[in-house]
């Protein structure tokens, strides 16, 4: 039987896919393990933006730089986060959590007082880089998922936000894009990454232990 450590073996970055189409129960298995991902006070900043039509797709490469996963693709996967920790945003988020878990709302004023103020104190632009920094363990769970499925997937940051934002009207919505997720199947022909030996830094560099 395998396990996690099995499945991160068998993944890499993917630089050439079939554009064969991913079953949907496996697209959802992965966005609901994307979705049940910690983040921060639990707000979950971030949004994903799934993309399966060819067409907006090819619009999207030389955004991208041009990288073939962008269109060989069954779907690219868009997390997009808040532009700001608004207080209406963090309302909204202990709302919901009471809501859904039919408590006085009062209960989760302390959270949701320390959020405000903590985000409050922050520029725009910090926000945006510890809401990217969220999304980023969503990304990871969804990269480990997919593996488990047997997708493979490319994670990128190499775009033009600014342009990628426009293009998906963005601002319109309060978010901007932080990375890609290109999902798919490998090309065991063209891709010339499959061949190359998986390689990490020396175990004993990458963990230290104190004790």
């Amino acid at each position: 039987m395998k396990n996690i450590l099995d499945f991160l073996n068998w993944r890499y970055a993917t630089k050439r896919m079939t554009g064969e189409i991913i079953e949907e129960e496996k697209i959802n298995a992965i966005l609901k393990a994307a979705h049940l991902a910690p983040s921060g006070i639990g707000l979950q900043p971030y949004e994903i933006i799934v993309i399966s039509n060819p067409e907006i797709k090819k619009q999207i490469v030389p955004i991208a730089m041009n990288q073939a996963p962008i269109v060989e693709s069954s779907h690219l996967l868009v997390f997009a986060v808040w532009d700001e920790y608004s207080k209406e945003r963090i309302d909204k988020v202990f709302d919901y959590l009471a809501e859904k878990r039919n408590v006085d709302s009062v209960q989760y004023d302390k959270q949701r007082n320390f959020s405000k103020q903590f985000f409050g104190n922050m520029s725009i632009e910090e926000n945006f880089h510890h809401a990217a920094k969220q999304a980023n363990i969503a990304l990871g769970v969804a990269i480990v998922e997919a593996a488990s499925e047997g997708i493979d997937s490319t994670p990128m940051e190499g775009f033009d936000p600014i342009a990628l934002d426009e293009f998906l009207k963005l601002p319109s919505k309060g978010l901007r894009s932080s990375m890609l997720l290109a999902l798919g199947y490998r090309d065991e022909v063209k891709d010339w990454n499959l061949k190359l030996k998986k390689v990490r830094k020396p175990f004993d560099e990458f963990v230290t232990f104190l004790q």
